[in-house]
């Protein structure tokens, strides 16, 4: 009979510990779905409140395209809902224009969109005859879409190339050299003759130019530095590269212009004394 009442206690003092157990399970369980709700109420507020939205439009890696006309094609616009921004779309949009490779846009938390480009290679910035500058892209394709009113710099200006076979041909040996002595050249002008249609001239960073044809100077140009590297740098001249290389100085052009305006007076001369 005792043993049984030990039992009957024993559960009757087991019943309230089960019981503060289950309500503190219930607690639990009802804290976990009140932050579940909360979070969710804050996502939607966040989503839309001015928190969500895009403050600033950040472009990078572009040298050619400024960066308000990549904001512009990209459609991207401040106020937008930055979860809202439909990326694929806006890199499709942007690799459409002729002068762009690829594209990357990203989100940067808070409220940034970066919009990374890769641009395609520029061999040349074509002036033409108002003096518009137009790129030129390593296969000789001229960008006629694409108009600047000012000469950046980042590649070598292109002048007198009217024919567009002869920009082409100008274009895949410019794309042979290398970087460094692309870099050296400022100005190339294409002067055909009668006698010859490939004649160029090569204005040079250091001051020096170059007289080559436009068929297959990219050989001969790769010798600059080590032809430069002869010659005395404080007398400037042409460099002629054709099937020999010579340097002709200015000065000496110099005299000889002199000496062939002097030949005129030197036969009158001879004549009044004559007389």
């Amino acid at each position: 009979m005792n043993k049984n009442n030990k039992n009957i206690v024993s559960i009757e003092d087991r019943i309230p510990k089960l019981k503060e157990a289950r309500k503190k399970k219930a607690n639990r369980r009802l804290v976990f779905y009140m932050t579940i709700f909360f979070f969710l109420i804050s996502i939607i507020v966040y989503l839309q409140s001015p928190l969500s939205e895009v403050k600033q439009v950040t472009v990078h890696n572009n040298s050619f395209i400024p960066d308000e006309e990549i904001v512009e094609i990209s459609g991207l616009s401040e106020k937008q809902n930055i979860w809202a921004i439909d990326f694929a779309a806006i890199e499709e949009s942007l690799e459409n224009s002729p002068m762009i490779d690829k594209v990357t846009v990203d989100r940067k938390l808070p409220n940034t969109v970066a919009i990374t480009v890769q641009e395609k290679e520029i061999i040349g910035i074509l002036e033409d005859e108002e003096g518009i500058y137009f790129p030129v892209l390593e296969s000789g394709e001229l960008l006629e879409t694409i108009e600047h009113q000012s000469f950046t710099g980042d590649a070598p200006l292109l002048i007198g190339f009217t024919d567009k076979e002869y920009l082409a041909k100008a274009a895949n040996e410019l794309n042979k050299l290398p970087k460094d002595i692309l870099d050296l050249i400022s100005e190339m002008y294409w002067q055909p003759t009668e006698e010859n249609k490939n004649n160029v001239l090569f204005y040079m960073s250091d001051g020096f130019i170059v007289q080559s044809s436009i068929r297959d100077f990219a050989e001969g140009m790769t010798t600059y530095p080590s032809v430069v590297s002869q010659l005395d740098p404080e007398v400037k001249g042409v460099i002629h590269m054709g099937v020999g290389v010579y340097f002709e100085a200015f000065e000496a052009e110099d005299d000889e212009d002199a000496a062939n305006e002097e030949e005129p007076m030197d036969e009158s001369e001879t004549e009044e004394s004559e007389e």
